[in-house]
């Protein structure tokens, strides 16, 4: 089992790392974040061209670069410590691996038509993850074609993709825990009785959308519930080291300040109160970089403890990186409060991030679950 990220994959985040500091640094992220965009196109198109980033796990049969989900997470931490607003969670992480894993299930169909204009990144497609309790859509089929109808509450960049994937049931039985019965189909974002409402977010970085769907024409992509669960888990891994991006920026933020800022005529980080808090932070960190570290072990090596990984990974990593953005901000004092100050911007995506996926009872109930801990 190898934990530590391998020579490649540091390069590639330290690769990363510098792209997004000259071309979306966090003034840049803010006014994306308080304009009509949903992400700076042209930083989008470099990372898709220059870096490859929107085909970075698809197979270079399909346009892409072949790479592992190692190399992913890395691309995603350093995504989430930036606060980058871009579509590759959307479209490179979550829309891709519901493809790859349909393809694996034998549905190859879809996956050769979409996967290279997502590798290219002149698709931008998304994924509806389905949650527990949210309304589930329901497809209708005549003479082959189908048809779909109702709503999904929120779709992460669901106003600005060309093609959404949807997770809908063919009977009149609603699937238990989002999964079951479940096909996935692909949407046309332009299509007749497709009906897409931007919505305001607290995380102003991650943009999401209400679609509506009124007998709205669908391709189906796979019936495979195994290719469905294991989407669900790839994104939740990759979501997880984009927390752990985040949780590493601000901690490195804070200790930094604290550093810098005299209060009583003492270094803030000389207060024992303080200390103590930040050393809480750091084996917060510690924590969080290990399950991170197994869950993408597991994703790339070992399919059989991916489920459970990948519910820990947010089990874990959602409270975690929302306790240390917390600290972070309260940490500051009064000026983390002020909206000039990024501090907020880490609060804010923390929580989103938290819940994006589902709420945190949810992975905490599935990992129980998966462990045989329910009865």
């Amino acid at each position: 089992m190898r934990l530590i990220p391998t020579e490649e994959q540091r390069e590639l985040g330290a690769s990363v790392r510098a792209f997004l500091a000259e071309t979306a640094p966090m003034a840049r992220v803010r006014a994306v974040a308080e304009s009509d965009e949903a992400y700076d196109a042209r930083v989008w198109e470099r990372m898709a061209g220059e870096l490859g980033l929107a085909g970075l796990a698809i197979p270079e049969a399909h346009g892409g670069s072949g790479a592992g989900h190692g190399e992913v997470a890395a691309v995603m931490e350093e995504l989430g410590a930036a606060l980058t607003p871009s579509p590759f969670l959307a479209s490179a992480v979550l829309a891709a691996n519901v493809l790859l894993a349909a393809e694996q299930a034998g549905d190859e169909e879809a996956a050769k038509d979409l996967l290279p204009g997502i590798a290219a990144g002149t698709t931008v497609a998304t994924f509806a993850v389905p949650v527990k309790g949210d309304p589930v859509t329901r497809a209708r089929e005549s003479d082959g074609a189908y048809t779909l109808t109702g709503t999904v509450r929120r779709v992460l960049n669901g106003a600005e993709a060309d093609v959404i994937l949807v997770a809908s049931v063919l009977t009149d039985e609603v699937a238990e825990e989002g999964l079951g019965p479940l096909a996935v189909f692909a949407v046309d974002a332009s299509a007749a009785g497709v009906a897409r409402t931007p919505l305001t977010t607290l995380d102003l970085t991650r943009p999401q959308a209400r679609v509506e769907l009124a007998d709205a024409p669908a391709r189906l992509v796979t019936t495979s519930g195994d290719a469905l669960a294991r989407t669900l888990d790839l994104s939740a891994v990759a979501l997880a080291a984009g927390q752990l991006g985040g949780l590493r920026r601000c901690l490195d933020t804070i200790v930094e300040y604290a550093k810098l800022r005299v209060q009583f005529g003492r270094f803030v980080g000389s207060f024992q109160g303080v200390k103590h808090r930040l050393a809480d932070m750091h084996c917060t960190l510690e924590q969080a970089e290990s399950v991170v570290r197994y869950a993408v072990w597991a994703a790339d090596e070992s399919p059989d403890e991916l489920p459970v990984a990948a519910a820990l990974a947010q089990s874990y990593l959602g409270r975690a990186f929302f306790q240390v953005a917390k600290d972070h901000l309260l940490l500051h004092g009064g000026i983390g409060f002020t909206w000039e100050h990024d501090a907020h911007l880490y609060y804010k995506r923390a929580k989103g991030d938290e819940l994006l996926l589902g709420p945190p009872r949810d992975h905490r109930a599935r990992l129980a679950e998966r462990l045989d801990l329910i009865v």
